[in-house]
This record gives C-alpha cells, structure tokens and sequence, in this order.
C-alpha cells in the first residue's frame, strides 16, 4: 500500500492533473501579448522540464492533505491510513517533497513532512461501495496564504459572501502565483465553511455545483474575480481565477460562515481510486501507470 500512495504522491508533485493543463492552455491563448504571454511561456516549460526531468514542479512541494472516501464493504482501510505517513516519509526521501512541516511550538522543521496532525487526513465513510477513493492535495505557502474564513452578520447573505470573497482576493491574491483556482465554502461556523472550501478545490475544473443556485452563484464569482485584472502572477491579466467553485452546508439562523482557499497556477491534486483487489488507477491524471 505504501508504494502506491509512493507513486501517487510522486505523480501529484510532478505533473498536473489534466484538468488543470487544459484550462491553463485554453487561457493562456485570450490573453495579451506582454508580460502575460511571458509568464504563461514560462509556465508552460515549467511543466515541460519537470516532467521531463521527474522533478517536482514547484520548489514548494506544501503539506500533504488527504481526502478520503471508502466504501464500507473495501478492507483495508485501516491498512491505508497506517500506509499514508510512510508513503510520504518515502517521498521525501526520494526528493519529490520539500521538508515542509514545522512544529509550531519549537520552530523545527521534522525533516520528513510527518508532524503534529500532518499528514492531515479527512476520512468519509460511504455506504454500499467497496473501493476507496484517495484525493490528495499539496497546500503551498504561497497559495494557502489568501485562505480565511469568518462568520458575518446573516442580514449579508449571499451578497455579504461575494463581497468578502473579493476582498480576500484583492488583497492576497496577487502573491499567491495566479492564476488560482478559487474554492468557497458556505456553513454554519467558520470551521466548516473552511473544510469545504478547500473540498471545493477537489472538483474538476469548471464542474458546476448541482444546485442551480449556487451553480449561478459560481458564475458571478469567476466573472468579479477575474475583473480585478490581477492576471498570472499578478502582472494584470484578464484572468485572475481559473474556477470558483462552492460547496456549502445548511446554516444557523443567527450566522453565514465563508471560507476561502486557493490553489496556485500549479494546483496539484490528485485522485487515486483503489479498488479492493488492491488494483489502482489514477482517475486524474491520464497515462500514468503504477507500481
């Protein structure tokens, strides 16, 4: 098992899904000549030489997040989170992550990514399925610093939300190597609406959410983000977001949380499916083969 979260995590760090490539190519052919075209360029033979080279594609592998959702009927659950640390321990060995993880409270790095509460595992059980689904997302510094979350006065609604996405992006978006992708969580307590915002960011790019509602609320979303012409890098642009997605939860009367997180121009998550024959594929990058 800890070979193939091995590979997976090693896929992740290399290469980026094909979602996110292709909503990459496609913008980068609507912007204008100049510093844009520049830094797309640069981009682009960024993901060239890593793959190439095998090589991570940023120099901040970040902190290993996984989202996990098994069946009840698959067997070796117990086996895949034992598996988790030691797969990352691996990785890092093997020079595909960065020694990422600090303990807050003496400021030592733990030289193998593994600390309090780190890898962080989100575990969901699903009735009547006998497979597990592993998403794996790699949280950079630089793109996880516009993540936020508040509670607001109820009386701003949905208006009081697009507001406060706008302004988090405004302020730190410019830094976090835009384009983003853009993950909005709606709930109850600040807490929740954080989780799901970030769960957000595990959708393919473009996915609509199945309430019409919030599907709108979406569209509104990318449309003001990208009209603050932050653009790659933060040069100005017409693209400043890839996607906005939401995912919400029903909330209290008395309160609307809103959480924000954003993945860079090189957003790299990953989905591995693992089925209980022990047989695997990754569902979100094409071609690649494991073991």
């Amino acid at each position: 098992m800890a070979r193939l979260l091995l590979d997976f995590i090693s896929t992740v760090s290399v290469r980026l899904p094909d979602d996110v490539l292709e909503h990459l190519t496609r913008i980068s052919k609507v912007e204008e000549p100049g510093f844009a075209g520049l830094v797309y360029e640069a981009m682009f033979r960024n993901i060239e030489v890593a793959s190439q080279r095998r090589i991570p594609l940023c120099q901040d592998t970040g902190v290993l997040e996984f989202f996990i959702e098994v069946g009840d009927g698959f067997p070796y659950t117990a086996d895949l989170l034992e598996a988790i640390p030691e797969a990352v321990v691996r990785a890092t060995e093997a020079g595909f992550l960065r020694p990422n993880v600090v303990d807050p409270t003496t400021g030592r790095n733990t030289g193998n990514n593994v600390g309090p509460n780190l890898p962080w595992v989100d575990l969901r059980i699903v009735r009547g399925v006998d497979h597990a689904n592993v998403f794996l997302y790699l949280a950079g510094g630089g793109s996880s610093r516009p993540g936020s979350a508040r509670v607001l006065d109820p009386a701003q609604g949905l208006e009081g939300v697009v507001r406060y996405v706008l302004e988090d992006i405004a302020e730190y978006g410019p830094p976090a190597c835009p384009p983003l992708a853009v993950g909005v969580g709606i709930g109850p307590t600040a807490e929740i609406a954080a989780v799901l915002s970030k769960r957000a960011l595990l959708r393919p790019l473009g996915s609509k959410n199945p309430d019409p509602k919030i599907a709108l609320l979406e569209e509104e979303l990318v449309k003001a983000v990208n009209t603050l012409g932050i653009g790659p890098q933060g040069l100005s642009g017409k693209v400043t977001a890839l996607a906005v997605h939401v995912e919400y939860a029903g909330r209290h009367p008395a309160t609307v949380a809103v959480g924000v997180s954003t993945s860079c121009w090189a957003m790299r998550r990953g989905h591995l499916r693992i089925e209980k024959d022990l047989s695997a594929r990754v569902l979100s990058h094409g071609g690649v083969k494991l073991g």
